[in-house]
């Protein structure tokens, strides 16, 4: 008799009373999947120790860390599943050397980043916390000192233009706001199809009046925003990061912000999560932060929920999953038979 497919997930998924705390997340996917049996690991955040993923054909992971020590007792594992598109929390070389695939939700994650990136860029721009703290102090006579930024005609600078960053430009394609992006990895075609003007990044910078950063974060783009970049903004300029914290240099932003050389600066993601209370971030002016949870909805968590679980189902079914990271992984031998 086979073996059932045993799918562990990450025990992040669960409040501390047990309730999964994204809501529905596709489960009735795995609950009804024939031969297929799933359970919440123990770990909750740092490394996966070994025991935990032993017996496990495949992984859905949110925060914790997948090492080359997780790997040691892990002779099934075949696939690990992010639940999102960022995997600097896993060891993708570690990986292919043991024969599992790396998937990421790449499609089900675009809309609501993209969402959130815009909520953010009117949140900050139209001064949304001021008037706010206005009516709550009874202070509707000051409000013409708080008067906001419209987006319509200014320009809007990409920090990476991938998938995120395309589905952003067609939200922000209305509000008829002219388009530049860095990212030597952009097909120029497709931008320029779209309006979008591909360039080197202190030139986009100097030029725009919102600065949106969407890329990946790698060895290649770490501190990619660096003081130096920062300083080619316009004083009147607004950064905003739905992508990495460690993509930006924190301080430099902090700096910046607090000797008025940009505009202001609203933040999904931070160089430390969570941020020390005394980091200068926190009590720079003009900020709107949010703990990496902006795209936090019940679209997000189904649709990144039912993307992870059908790439694990792929896997079971001897079908190759989509949105892989690590695609030679394929060569392996534990991996052959997937077509």
């Amino acid at each position: 008799m086979a073996s059932t497919f045993q799918v562990g997930l990450t025990g992040d998924f669960l409040t501390p009373d047990g309730r999964i705390g994204w809501g529905d997340i596709g489960l009735s996917l795995l609950a009804d999947a024939p031969g297929v049996e799933h359970r919440f690991l123990d770990v909750t955040a740092g490394e996966i120790p070994p025991e935990q993923l032993a017996g496990l054909d495949a992984l859905i992971g949110l925060l914790p860390r997948v090492t080359a020590r997780s790997l040691e007792e892990a002779d099934r594992l075949r696939v690990v599943a992010r639940f999102g598109v960022g995997y600097d929390n896993v060891d993708v070389a570690a990986l292919t050397a043991h024969g599992t695939l790396l998937t990421i939700t790449r499609d089900a994650v675009a809309r609501p980043v993209a969402q959130a990136a815009l909520a953010l860029m009117l949140g900050i721009s139209h001064r949304l916390l001021d008037k706010d703290r206005l009516v709550r102090e009874h202070r509707w006579q000051d409000r013409l000192d708080f008067m906001g930024t419209g987006l319509t005609g200014r320009t809007v600078a990409f920090v990476g233009w991938g998938n995120v960053g395309r589905t952003i430009s067609g939200l922000l394609a209305p509000l008829g706001m002219h388009q530049t992006a860095h990212d030597p990895y952009a097909d120029p075609a497709a931008a320029a199809e779209v309006g979008v003007e591909l360039g080197d990044l202190h030139s986009v910078l100097a030029g725009a009046d919102f600065v949106v950063v969407t890329a990946a974060l790698t060895d290649e783009t770490r501190n990619l925003v660096d003081a130096a970049a920062i300083a080619r903004m316009k004083p009147s300029a607004f950064l905003v990061n739905v992508a990495r914290g460690p993509i930006v240099d924190q301080d430099a932003v902090a700096a910046a912000l607090t000797e008025g050389r940009i505009a202001g600066a609203a933040l999904d993601v931070f160089r430390d999560e969570p941020t020390a209370p005394d980091d200068p971030i926190l009590s720079a002016p003009n900020t709107l932060f949010s703990p990496h949870a902006t795209c936090w909805t019940d679209e997000l968590a189904l649709t990144n929920g039912t993307s992870a679980i059908r790439a694990v189902l792929d896997v079971r079914d001897g079908r190759r999953p989509q949105h892989v990271v690590n695609p030679e992984a394929f060569t392996h031998s534990a991996l052959r038979h997937l077509r």
